[in-house]
């Protein structure tokens, strides 16, 4: 940032490709400090779940900002409509290298009813929200609900990481993206982030939606291909679609 912004009462803070890649924490952190000073009354940070750099990104955006809110996500849900899994579902073949882990898949719009929320009203102040769906499914049932919701015959292929990340590489993808879908893939999804947790209820006084109606909400992605996206990921993190 070259200046310092007047005016604004409230920032989102939505770190691409992800806050777990070097310097992000860093980046992140002058930002929020440039907000303070700018005198920003209300900060939200959108993180992951299980990703130790995007940990250290929260305590040290609190520090910069006290009273930053945190919106710490499971993987989005739109990653299969929106972003980075969409061509695969169009293909009819998920290609993963996660076998019989699960994720409490997040809905994009529940992240931003949250985001929202704390934006405009201080009595989120403080708070870490982790925001998951209402419950686990494996990769495979949540494809399956895709196919479902969809139409489509959509198969789950597990595959060892080497195969996965030989894959991305011969169809183009760079090698930082390669290295950042890996982490995503091999250690962050590895059944750490499996647990439900309550923060859309706590933030918003009502249930988070189920993957099974965000499927057939968005249905229409579906319909027809597109020209493949740029992988990307997140879970929770920060890449990927954002709200």
């Amino acid at each position: 940032m070259a200046h310092r912004p007047r005016g604004a009462d409230a920032v989102y803070v939505a770190y691409a490709p992800d806050l777990a890649v070097p310097g992000a924490p860093e980046t992140v952190t002058r930002l929020a400090a440039l907000a303070r000073d700018a005198g920003v009354r209300r900060l939200v940070l959108l993180s992951g779940r299980g990703e130790t750099e995007a940990q250290r990104a929260e305590a040290m955006v609190g520090d910069a900002f006290p009273g930053r809110t945190v919106v710490r996500c499971a993987f989005f849900a739109q990653n299969f409509s929106e972003s980075f899994l969409r061509d695969a579902v169009l293909d009819g073949a998920v290609v993963l290298p996660v076998d019989g882990v699960a994720e409490p898949f997040v809905d994009l719009e529940d992240v931003a009813d949250v985001a929202v929320a704390a934006l405009t009203d201080d009595a989120h102040a403080g708070r870490v929200y982790e925001l998951t769906g209402p419950r686990a499914l494996t990769f495979a049932e949540a494809v399956a609900e895709i196919a479902a919701a969809s139409g489509r015959e959509v198969a789950y292929v597990p595959v060892t990481a080497d195969a996965f990340a030989a894959g991305l590489r011969a169809e183009g993808v760079p090698d930082d993206a390669v290295e950042l879908l890996e982490y995503l893939f091999t250690e962050v999804l590895d059944g750490r982030g499996t647990p439900v947790a309550d923060g859309v209820r706590a933030a918003l006084g009502r249930e988070p939606r189920d993957l099974r109606e965000v499927a057939e909400r968005e249905a229409a992605a579906w319909a027809a291909p597109v020209a493949a996206s740029v992988p990307g990921a997140r879970a929770g993190g920060t890449a990927g679609a954002q709200p």
